[in-house]
This record gives structure tokens, sequence and C-alpha cells, in this order.
């Protein structure tokens, strides 16, 4: 008996010894299920995911000048590639995690109708969307509003948001009457939680393909590599889709 309690011990201490952490850049559309995943994976695997939330665009910035990102959950699949071409980034490790959905949406039920006309009929006071330049999905609310037709119209109702939460803060707070916010921010499981929605067709805006990759700052580190492994497995998938996600 004391030999096994003894043998539990020595392999308790090595998974200890072999657990780390990774330092996470995350989308900030990706926050929700984001931060199930880091639960389920510190469980399943004894690492901890350090996990930031903000804007593709800045995470970028903020890389190249130094921050000690491990990984990066992109809102595009542009700037992980972009880093990889300036030897930022590990070509090997990146590929697509999640297709995100782009959703118009307002807290107030009823206020936008399922195929988004309310845009057309333009009886609203503020719009709400992410910075185009830095977040991928202030970008396809600008293509979508394009494509409508509607983008000279509704460019006096418009209210930027520094990323897709502080967008969603917007209409939630009612400081906007509706906007366009990613179908995970408004959906759990299965379900839009509150308030109205018009899922924006795939086709009215280029696809946001949302990228992982591993960072220079990351060689070596089996906590990043494991992370990355762990999002193509059928528990993070599990999770993504209850929010809303497409593969």
């Amino acid at each position: 008996m004391k030999w096994l309690c003894i043998g539990v011990l020595a392999a308790l201490a090595a998974c200890a010894v072999q657990a780390g952490e990774v330092h996470v850049a995350v989308a900030a559309n990706f926050t929700a299920p984001m931060n199930v995943i880091a639960e389920t994976f510190e469980k399943d695997t004894g690492h901890q995911a350090k996990l930031a939330f903000g804007s593709t665009g800045k995470f970028y910035a903020q890389i190249k000048n130094g921050a000690p990102f491990e990984v990066l959950l992109s809102a595009d699949d542009e700037t992980p590639a972009r880093l990889v071409q300036e030897g930022s980034a590990e070509s090997a490790s990146r590929f697509t995690y999640a297709i995100g959905t782009l959703v118009l949406w307002s807290s107030k039920p009823g206020f936008v109708d399922a195929k988004g006309e309310v845009l057309g009929r333009g009886q609203y006071g503020k719009l709400a969307l992410a910075n185009p330049k830095t977040a991928p999905y202030g970008r396809a609310a600008v293509e979508t509003l394009t494509k409508l037709g509607l983008m000279s119209a509704a460019q006096p109702k418009l209210v930027q948001g520094e990323n897709i939460a502080q967008t969603f803060q917007f209409i939630s707070s009612g400081n906007a009457d509706l906007g366009f916010v990613a179908l995970s921010q408004v959906m759990r499981d299965g379900k839009v939680q509150e308030g109205s929605v018009w899922i924006v067709p795939a086709d009215m805006h280029q696809p946001i393909r949302q990228d992982a990759v591993l960072l220079a700052t990351g060689r070596g580190n089996p906590a990043a590599q494991a992370l990355l492994n762990y999002m193509k497995g059928d528990k993070a998938k599990q999770v993504m889709r209850s929010f809303g996600y497409a593969f």
C-alpha cells in the first residue's frame, strides 16, 4: 500500500511538472466559447490558457511590438497569414478553427425582422458596428451595408466600437438601437437568448474564416501546441457549434 501511495504521488508530481501555461490572444467575438474551452482544456490536459480578448488588428500591432502572446486565435485568416509571412508565426501551425456568422441584432424584441428590412426602412436612431479597419466583423458589416446599397444612408447613424465586444455593449445598453455583431455573442446552446436578430446571409460579405496560429514566442512551449491540438478536437468543436460557429 505504501509503495502504491508513493507511485500515485510520483505520478501526480510528474503531471504537475509537465503542466504549463500558454498566453493566448483571442478575437473578441470568440470570448464566450473560448472561456468555456479554456476550462475544459485545463481539466483535460492540466495546462492553463491565459486569455486576452480584443480586436485582431490591435493584437497584430501588439505582437509586432513584442507582446508575449504565444498563440493567436484570430477573427480572420489574413492576420495569421501575414504574421507567418513576416516570420512572426509558424506556417505549419496555421489552420481555420471556425467560420464566423455575422448578425444584425437589437436587444429589443421584435425590432429586427428576420430579413433585415429594418435597415432599408431607416427607422432607427443609431446603428453600431466594430471598427472595420481592425475588426473583421466590422469589415463584413460594411460589406453588407454596401451590397444592400444602404451605406450612404446609414453613415450618419453609425456608431463604431473599438471591437465587437464594445459594439455589443453599445447595443445591449441601448446606446444603439441595433447593430452588427457575431452570432456567438447572442446565441447559447443553439438559441438566440434575447432581443431580435437577422442572420446575415453568407453571400453578403467575404467569409469570416477565423484562423489560429502558433506565434514565434510559443515555439518550444508544449502548452501552446497542446492548445492548438485541442482546438481541433471534438470537445472544442462541440462548444463552438453551440455558439453558432461552423467549420
